[in-house]
């Protein structure tokens, strides 16, 4: 039996336990949360003992795995933890909120031989396999230019959360949904950031509701321009509304959040595929990590991809703040 124990115990948390619970060989047996009303309930619906620190639970419970889902400040200090325990990690995103911890964490798992997934659910995603194909096949030619957004009315519901407070949250949108964003574009491309520029907008709060990157990527060689813009100030509700493009010398392939479109020699394709079912793309990932940890299964949500991000998103804030390029410092 392969025992795993979920780490924050809000929505998604419980929601990744219900699933692990629901695959062969898995079994939650034990949650981490410091609200005692939400360990209540966890204990309740699953019927195992839960705890207030993590400390606690490694002290307590032999285990193969765990899942966290706490504030993102919150992940390295547990993620460490775990890996020390010598237990593999599945990590919702963003995977840390600074560049230092990400390698720390990256190398903790590869000395001892251990599997560290991060929950970017797009690589589960049809739409951008699709994407990725199109890219990786040439119809496109040599890609040159990424354009891409993500908006959501975001800080409406999150100004008064842990999400608003960035000694929990470690930043704003770009840090929260806008991480998909960063994510996908270099996974699409299979890229790197080299440098960024970055304007950010707090709006009045706590945290940056608005952020737009103009990023360098780095393609085997090869560097694409690409343009960002994240708000967290949008009109999507409750899902964000995105778009990702991706420009040629011989054509170009877009995605506006519905259709697919594929421009090539004159002609232009378009596809609407059916939206995924984030239950199910979420199943899919908790599946591929305790495949990956079984050594049954190549991971697809490696920590490496993750750190780009991080180190992707720490680059533009420093941009913001000192009004300058920012070298990316992201080799995993």
């Amino acid at each position: 039996m392969f025992r795993v124990a979920g780490i924050g115990l809000g929505s998604l948390g419980v929601l990744e336990c219900r699933l692990l619970n629901e695959l062969d060989g898995v079994r939650v047996v034990a949650g981490v949360d410091p609200v005692d009303e939400v360990r209540e309930r966890f204990g309740d619906e699953f019927d195992v003992p839960t705890y207030e620190t993590t400390e606690e639970l490694l002290d307590a419970e032999f285990l193969d795995a765990v899942t966290i889902a706490s504030p993102h400040t919150k992940h390295f200090d547990q993620a460490l933890a775990a890996l020390d325990a010598d237990l593999h990690v599945h990590l919702e995103k963003p995977m840390v909120t600074d560049l230092g911890g990400a390698r720390a964490l990256v190398d903790r798992a590869e000395e001892r031989g251990l599997t560290l997934a991060v929950g970017y659910q797009r690589h589960f995603d049809p739409r951008f396999h699709e994407l990725r194909r199109v890219v990786d096949s040439g119809r496109i030619g040599d890609p040159h230019m990424v354009v891409c957004h993500l908006e959501q009315e975001w800080i409406r519901w999150t100004k008064d959360e842990w999400r608003g407070d960035p000694s929990l949250s470690g930043g704003g949108q770009l840090y929260d949904s806008g991480s998909h964003l960063l994510d996908a574009m270099l996974w699409v491309t299979r890229s790197k950031p080299v440098t960024v520029a970055a304007a950010v907008d707090h709006r009045g709060h706590d945290v940056d509701v608005n952020s737009a990157l103009a990023v360098v990527l780095d393609r085997d060689g090869d560097r694409l321009t690409a343009s960002v813009g994240v708000s967290g100030d949008g009109q999507s509700v409750p899902d964000p509304g995105e778009s990702l493009r991706v420009i040629g010398t011989e054509g170009m392939v877009a995605f506006d959040g519905e259709t697919i479109e594929v421009a090539e020699g004159g002609m232009t394709y378009t596809a609407t595929p059916p939206t995924p079912d984030f239950e199910e793309l979420t199943r899919k990932k908790l599946r591929n990590f305790v495949d990956a940890a079984r050594d049954e299964a190549d991971l697809a949500i490696p920590a490496e991809d993750a750190l780009r991000v991080t180190a992707l998103t720490e680059a533009a804030y420093e941009s913001a703040t000192t009004g300058r390029r920012v070298n990316v410092d992201g080799d995993a």
